[in-house]
């Protein structure tokens, strides 16, 4: 699979198998994360990997009662540890830099034939209370990470007219 047949064949999967990913798929996956690119290349993120079955169930509860996250085979957390830092343009890095990396593993994902599913609705003091998080970092992403259990829906886009400008704003 090329990447391109990766970001056509990435969809968000909110039912799973219930089966466990070989430690090598997942440290691929990982390792995607952590080859992204990032404000002045920092790496100001931690990636933790949720495995335990009443952990993640309790992720779930406080990712607004989504039982689905809790299903799947492990939940990353992306962490930013610097959530205070803004680029020049204004713009604050942490929210970037995750969003790419998680980016790279919902892609990494596909070609491991895994789902994902982008999860922003979370308590986020309590999670960073199940995972021991300190309070000065945040929590930017949840992601359940699994085989998928269901079907493909037809993904339905803007066209790309209606979503980019050459120039000037349009």
């Amino acid at each position: 699979m090329n990447v391109y047949e990766a970001i056509e064949n990435r969809r968000s999967v909110r039912k799973y198998e219930q089966k466990d990913i070989p430690m090598e798929v997942l440290t691929r996956i990982l390792n995607a994360a952590r080859l992204a690119p990032s404000a002045n290349n920092r790496q100001d993120w931690k990636f933790i990997v949720v495995k335990d079955p009443e952990l993640k169930k309790k992720v779930a509860e406080a990712a607004r009662g989504q039982s689905f996250v809790g299903e799947a085979s492990v939940i990353i957390a992306g962490v930013a540890l610097n959530p205070e830092k803004l680029m020049s343009c204004e713009v604050p890095a942490y929210a970037v830099d995750l969003a790419i990396a998680m980016t790279q593993i919902t892609l990494a994902a596909v070609e491991e034939g895994l789902g994902t599913c982008w999860i922003g609705a979370f308590d986020q003091a309590k999670v960073k209370e199940l995972l021991g998080i300190p309070a000065e970092y945040k929590v930017v992403e949840l992601m359940p990470l699994g085989y998928p259990a269901d079907k493909p829906r037809t993904k339905i886009r803007k066209r790309l007219e209606e979503v980019v400008a050459y120039d000037r704003f349009a």
